[in-house]
């Protein structure tokens, strides 16, 4: 088992993500994409970060690999953000969450091997999985299930 807090990825600007700043805080990991029937979950995901961002740290990383639906370029990716959901959350660097060039960090959110909790797969866009304050996985959250759901909002109420 590895720690979530040793692994390496840069934000959307390509500066690093130090994720040890995250102790102590839910951490709320979304795979996001700008062309996609949930995309309006960034509003949803913008008023968590608002509401609770004292206990949850929303962290978006885009990805191209579901229905070519995150086609854009980082500045584009951040642009189209900003403009239409006015999201100031954390977005990382565009990366894969499933194959031969799945990023460490959904190797660790997938991996039972490495996380220590359960294995999954990434079905589609805005899957969601929580950390918890001290880098478990709690558990994974489908594309359907609402930001503002229950399952997701118990743990920092």
């Amino acid at each position: 088992m590895t720690s979530i807090y040793d692994i390496k990825i840069n934000s959307l600007q390509g500066q690093p993500i130090d994720l040890n700043a995250f102790k102590g805080k839910h951490i709320l990991f979304v795979n996001v994409a700008s062309k996609c029937g949930f995309t309006p979950q960034y509003k949803e995901l913008q008023k968590l970060h608002e509401q609770y961002g004292d206990k949850v740290a929303i962290i978006g990383v885009p990805c191209n690999q579901f229905g070519g639906q995150e086609p854009g370029t980082s500045n584009e990716i951040l642009e189209f953000c900003e403009v239409n959901y006015g999201v100031s959350f954390l977005i990382t660097e565009k990366i894969d969450v499933k194959g031969s060039n799945k990023h460490p960090l959904y190797e660790w959110l997938t991996e039972k091997s490495k996380n220590g909790t359960k294995d999954s797969k990434v079905k589609w866009n805005f899957q969601k999985y929580l950390v918890d304050p001290e880098g478990h996985l709690v558990d994974y959250y489908f594309s359907v299930t609402s930001p503002n759901n229950n399952k997701i909002l118990k743990h920092f109420r």
